[in-house]
């Protein structure tokens, strides 16, 4: 099931996306007035979500909506340096390959809408990071890598959009994570039963058309289930929280010479199976 919040001249509402239209929840009788709502009732909501959808019109075509970020995270967390071919582009740069899982936060007013222009701020090295977001359902806390997908609610797609002036004022990577507009991720929630292995999943991103990443999601160096494990051996997980799993090699930091997004560029970032979310660079 694709999950969406989306906009049809009147507001966020909630939807299921089927093909090219969209079903209103609120329409179909589910009372959740939030995608949190949602996520935090499981496989009884969806089972819900289900039943009161089946056989019903679409009340929106995809292409008269906005499609808006289908939530905010109470937390967002991304790992660094992933990707062997990525963590190659980073030593050439002087950046050490981490020992152990590197992870750092993104401030979630960072996070925009899957086709919302990315605004530059500040930074003068505005770059791209094409990554399969991570949404978690029911709460995790010391849980073994055997039974992590299980708390899994969904995925989306993610830009991990990064300031890179900014990225080494804090050892942390924060600031030059979290700039406002600097998280695009949707076009929606993929609900985990609709993926069979997260693992094999294709991830792309171009920009103005032409391909700059390309990798699967095969070749991560933390599986997703040892990423939930290390993790939820610190903190507990809660509903709802996003994990940003890595990007691979292309990035414009490690390009010879360097290349960053400048005002007027298109960044489409792609995963297979989920779908494709598409950002302008605002001037």
């Amino acid at each position: 099931m694709k999950l969406a919040r989306y906009d049809a001249g009147q507001g966020p509402r909630l939807g299921v996306v089927h093909n090219d239209a969209i079903i209103d929840l609120a329409g179909a009788g589910i009372g959740a007035t939030n995608m949190l709502q949602v996520i935090e009732g499981g496989d009884a909501m969806l089972d819900r979500i289900h039943s009161a959808i089946a056989g019903r019109a679409p009340d929106h075509l995809l292409s008269d909506v906005r499609l808006l970020a289908p939530y905010r995270p109470a937390k967002y967390l991304a790992i660094g340096m992933n990707y062997r071919k990525h963590v190659a582009e980073a030593e050439r740069l002087g950046v050490a390959e981490p020992q152990k899982q590197f992870w750092f936060n993104k401030q979630t007013t960072c996070i925009t809408g899957p086709f919302d222009p990315i605004e530059p701020g500040v930074t003068e090295m505005l770059d791209y990071e094409v990554e399969l977001g991570v949404v978690i359902g029911t709460a995790a806390k010391s849980v073994k890598a055997a039974d992590a997908l299980s708390h899994i609610f969904g995925y989306v797609v993610a830009n991990d959009v990064s300031a890179r002036d900014w990225q080494f004022h804090s050892p942390t990577f924060m600031m030059g994570k979290s700039f406002d507009t600097h998280g695009p991720i949707g076009p929606w929630i993929v609900t985990a039963d609709e993926i069979a292995d997260p693992q094999a999943l294709d991830l792309t991103c171009h920009v103005n058309g032409e391909r700059r990443q390309a990798n699967n999601t095969a070749e991560m160096i933390h599986r997703i289930d040892a990423q939930i494990e290390y993790l939820s051996t610190a903190f507990t997980l809660e509903p709802g929280d996003l994990i940003a799993t890595g990007t691979p090699e292309g990035v414009g930091v490690g390009m010879q010479p360097q290349v960053f997004l400048k005002p007027g560029d298109v960044v489409r970032c792609e995963v297979a199976c989920i779908g494709v979310i598409e950002n302008h660079v605002a001037g």
